[in-house]
């Protein structure tokens, strides 16, 4: 296994609309073990392929206190069950040192392939749905400060574009 490079905000490619995987190979596999390990490692409680610069519709997630209940969610699609609305404080390996307040959704149902691809659906709640929601943001080329003010937004860029600066 190995640790992935993990793409940082204001980084245009992650940006990008990922694609459906068309088939769970070796590699797809190799790809979501090298996920979970940098996932773990940061350490966080989820991954999008597209943070780690491969555009596919990959997401791991694991909430877990101990890192025992990994989830695979390949091609994911959600479906909002109903209008109520949950805020969590939300932080993004992307986005490292930074937490806001978003709402979403509180209950959904989730359909995906799982790591082997075959289907599967689910329908979390708490911060498991926040979690999932977050995670298909990143696939869909979002992340969680589009969902704050432009103010916060600008003000988290230019402080991570100076870290930047300052590690270069």
């Amino acid at each position: 296994m190995a640790k992935l490079e993990i793409l940082e905000f204001p980084d245009p490619r992650l940006r990008t609309l990922a694609e459906p995987v068309t088939e769970v190979t070796d590699a797809t596999r190799k790809l979501i073990d090298d996920m979970f390990e940098t996932m773990y490692a940061c350490p966080g409680i989820g991954l999008a392929a597209t943070q780690v610069n491969v555009h596919q519709r990959i997401v791991v997630i694991d909430i877990s206190e101990d890192q025992s209940e990994p989830l695979v969610f390949i091609n994911p699609e959600i479906d909002v069950l109903d209008a109520e609305k949950e805020a969590y404080d939300e932080g993004c390996l992307s986005v490292p040192g930074f937490y806001e307040t978003v709402e979403r959704p509180a209950h959904i149902r989730v359909t995906a392939l799982d790591r082997d691809g075959k289907s599967f659906e689910m329908k979390p709640n708490g911060l498991l749905a926040t979690c999932i929601q977050h995670e298909l943001d990143h696939l869909n080329g979002k992340l969680f400060v589009d969902h704050i003010s432009n103010l916060k937004r600008d003000r988290i860029r230019k402080k991570l574009e100076k870290q930047h600066r300052m590690r270069a």
